[in-house]
């Protein structure tokens, strides 16, 4: 059966003080949520410690944002897999949209940051999805396909059991429009068969696929209930602990 995940990614938001107590805030209210549900609260680099050390015990995770193609070196400012690792993190977000796009990471420099996230034991949440005017075109599907490709099979078989994979329609995140639960659905089958296709059916059918497109309480219900839909990685809501919560328990 697959994991059912909400994971809450703040970006680069919340001073270090703000952070913890957010983390407290959520670490409160948990005890209402799903138990079966895993939630993952993924801080900037400089909280992940302190969120780590404030969530141990519960059965909160801790991931980080983003890490290096490298596993150590003379790279000034960058956080290597295993640092991450060391201060208590699970989970890693690979290929978000805003790093495409910001800091032009193609899928194949993702590649190399997915075997450096699985070579230290955590597991990566590897983004994937469309502009606007790629979903205007109809080329959405290609497009999701080749990011998948490219940064995925080269995987072997077990390591692709350690994936999570998150769809951003890009087209949906703080533009006013969202996608329906109907085009989340479509777009997380068409993955689950694009990784069929590679991997076979049944590493396919094991794989947690989340939904990030403006993911809130009023409407991860309806997004949630499609059978492809494994949960969601969260943007604005996450910073806000009743809103997470709520998203949480919308399963």
């Amino acid at each position: 059966m697959r994991k059912q995940i909400v994971a809450g990614n703040w970006k680069m938001n919340t001073n270090i003080n703000e952070g913890v107590e957010l983390a407290k805030m959520i670490i409160e209210k948990v005890s209402s949520a799903n138990k079966d549900v895993e939630l993952i609260l993924i801080p900037p680099f400089t909280h992940i410690s302190d969120v780590a050390k404030q969530t141990k015990g519960t059965t909160l995770k801790v991931g980080a944002q983003n890490c290096a193609e490298w596993a150590k070196g003379a790279y000034t400012g960058e956080v290597s897999a295993s640092m991450i690792s060391s201060i208590g993190a699970t989970h890693v977000i690979i290929g978000h949209s805003e790093r495409r796009e910001f800091f032009k990471e193609d899928n194949h420099l993702l590649f190399r940051k997915i075997n450096e996230v699985l070579n230290n034991g955590l597991i990566p949440i590897y983004c994937c999805g469309e502009k606007l005017e790629q979903r205007e075109s109809n080329q959405y599907f290609e497009v999701v396909e080749q990011q998948i490709a490219e940064s995925l099979f080269e995987l072997n078989k077990v390591q692709m059991q350690q994936v999570v994979i998150a769809y951003e329609p890009v087209w949906a995140i703080g533009t006013g429009r969202n996608a329906t639960a109907e085009q989340a659905q479509e777009m997380h089958e068409f993955i689950r068969k694009t990784i069929a296709s590679k991997f076979g059916k049944e590493i396919a059918d094991g794989i947690s696929i989340l939904y990030g497109g403006s993911c809130k309480p009023s409407n991860a219900a309806e997004i949630f209930a499609k059978p492809d839909v494994d949960g969601g990685l969260i943007g604005g809501a996450s910073l806000v602990a009743d809103d997470f919560i709520a998203i949480a328990q919308s399963f």
